[in-house]
């Protein structure tokens, strides 16, 4: 079953989703608020907990908080500057770039209640949902959150049509793994593939026309999707939680795709956790990889 939780307005949204990417929030935001909005649901109905199994992230609007004055080349940031230093002035700081965002969330869980319970579960998730954070932003407004069992061909066309208009992202690794097996390697290869070349046709009247073209097809984007873990696990000194082990981490970023639901299965909609312990990798992956490794 897939519980959408739609038209979620989320205000000054966490944009920076890598060290060196700025846009879409990242992967392991919303999976990250999946996750706790189970922690809170399971902790009000303890006698039946529910376990989300896979997360989807469908965009309607985005409004990334940038400017672009008269004569600039680039876009900037806008920053707020909070707080001040005690003589007035902007304090040092990194760059914490924001977002505007409306979307909706796919939350596929297995129910075998019944529909009055079912009701009541999905009005407390939209209360409890607006009590939370979404990617570091403040959630202003919920729509009724709506259960569809896409087993039925015709269920999922109504939840394809209540996605509409939108975007959901998709993982690209496939055109970051051919670029690598042709010999460049991981940034050469994810650059490539966002650069937009411009090249000057004149056409048959002696007119100069720029055309742009890019390497593949489609809305490509850097998305980031988990984290590499870069020291042993252990402890750390003054760490938050005693009980958990420690380790160091960097973000692991690969391309992806925005794609319009209508054209995509559920199973290439949805993303789930995947670890893999023996090359340190802490990662959301779609649920079309976990079928290619099933396979």
């Amino acid at each position: 079953m897939i519980v959408v939780l739609p038209r979620i307005k989320v205000q000054n949204a966490n944009a920076l989703s890598s060290p060196f990417t700025i846009g879409f929030p990242a992967m392991t935001a919303w999976l990250g608020a999946a996750h706790a909005l189970q922690r809170k649901l399971n902790q009000q109905e303890e006698e039946n907990p529910l376990t989300f199994n896979s997360v989807g992230v469908c965009c309607h609007h985005i409004n990334l908080h940038t400017y672009k004055g008269p004569g600039d080349f680039d876009y900037s940031i806008i920053g707020t500057g909070n707080p001040l230093t005690k003589e007035g002035q902007r304090a040092p700081f990194f760059e914490e770039p924001r977002c505007d965002l409306e979307v909706s969330l796919l939350l596929e869980y297995t129910d075998l209640s019944s529909e009055k319970r079912r009701n009541s579960r999905l009005a407390l998730m939209r209360d409890l949902l607006l009590q939370m954070k979404l990617a570091s932003g403040d959630i202003l407004t919920c729509g009724d959150p709506v259960a569809f069992h896409v087993e039925n061909p015709d269920e999922f066309k109504k939840l394809k049509r209540q996605l509409m208009p939108g975007h959901m992202v998709i993982e690209r690794r496939d055109l970051m793994t051919t670029a690598m097996e042709q010999g460049e390697n991981a940034l050469e290869a994810l650059l490539g593939y966002l650069q937009v070349t411009s090249q000057s046709v004149t056409d048959d009247f002696g007119n100069t026309l720029w055309q742009r073209s890019r390497k593949s097809p489609g809305w490509i984007v850097p998305i980031a999707t988990g984290f590499h873990g870069i020291s042993e696990i252990g402890k750390a000194q003054h760490q938050r939680d005693e009980d958990t082990p420690h380790r160091f981490a960097e973000s692991v970023v690969t391309l992806g795709e925005f794609k319009m639901p209508i054209r995509l299965s559920i199973e290439e909609m949805l993303w789930h956790y995947h670890v893999d312990l023996e090359k340190n990798l802490y990662l959301c992956q779609q649920n079309t990889f976990k079928e290619k490794k099933n396979d």
